[in-house]
């Protein structure tokens, strides 16, 4: 069993389903993806997943744990991070501060975990001081990741990482995502540049109005002639 498994998830905002039967999966040490054009679901999948949109069927399971009907604070404290695209840090406080807030649940100390962020992104341990609104979107972006760490999650959501960075900045937090399942964390990503997320893919879903239509290896869904055609520009 994967170490997070969504089964038949559907749901939408009130006007009617926008997922429907999806089937989603992540595993520990690995990047699982979730691509499609825009309006296939994608955003609404994962905040589906963490109980952000109420689910009309389907099931959400952690570590063999039914967690369906859990609020998302009771999620967290169950192991899972979510990154969302936007406002996803704290603009009037500090690097340092923003960090702090990441761990408002924890009751041990947090020095280590902090240290462990600014080996991770190095240029925020140059930045701890200044307030994460004075930052650039990558490094922000790198904050919001740091704070989302500072759980100690077992399970990270990220909704669009990439929005609003740069192609340099992208492939450089492409590779700390890399990095951070490699710490033995599952990820998850829904993401718009459908190429360069499934380049990272260890398993890829492509979303289409809502429901799955192709499930793979990224490096798989990259050589499908259709999937390249349809989702990647040929």
């Amino acid at each position: 069993m994967p170490y997070l498994d969504c089964i038949d998830l559907t749901a939408g905002y009130g006007g009617g389903d926008i997922i429907t039967d999806c089937k989603l999966y992540a595993d520990l040490g690995k990047v699982s993806v979730i691509v499609g054009p825009n309006g296939a679901g994608k955003s609404t999948a994962m905040k589906a997943i963490l109980g952000l949109v109420r689910l009309s069927r389907g099931h959400v399971v952690l570590d063999g744990k039914e967690i369906s009907c859990l609020t998302p604070q009771a999620k967290v404290a169950e192991g899972m991070a979510f990154v969302p695209q936007v406002k996803n840090v704290f603009p009037s406080l500090t690097v340092e501060e923003n960090l702090e807030m990441g761990a408002f649940l924890r009751r041990d100390p947090i020095t280590q975990s902090m240290q462990e962020v600014f080996d991770l992104f190095p240029a925020l341990g140059d930045f701890r001081k200044k307030k994460a609104g004075d930052l650039s979107g990558g490094q922000r972006q790198q904050v919001a990741v740091g704070r989302a760490l500072m759980t100690q999650p077992k399970m990270l959501l990220l909704d669009e990482p990439s929005a609003g960075v740069s192609p340099m900045v992208m492939d450089n937090l492409f590779d700390m995502i890399v990095q951070v399942a490699a710490s033995g964390i599952a990820v998850m990503i829904c993401e718009q540049n459908a190429k360069q997320a499934l380049e990272i893919a260890d398993v890829g879903f492509v979303l289409v109005q809502g429901e799955n239509r192709f499930t793979d290896s990224g490096v798989n869904l990259l050589a499908n002639d259709q999937v390249r055609r349809s989702f990647l520009g040929g």
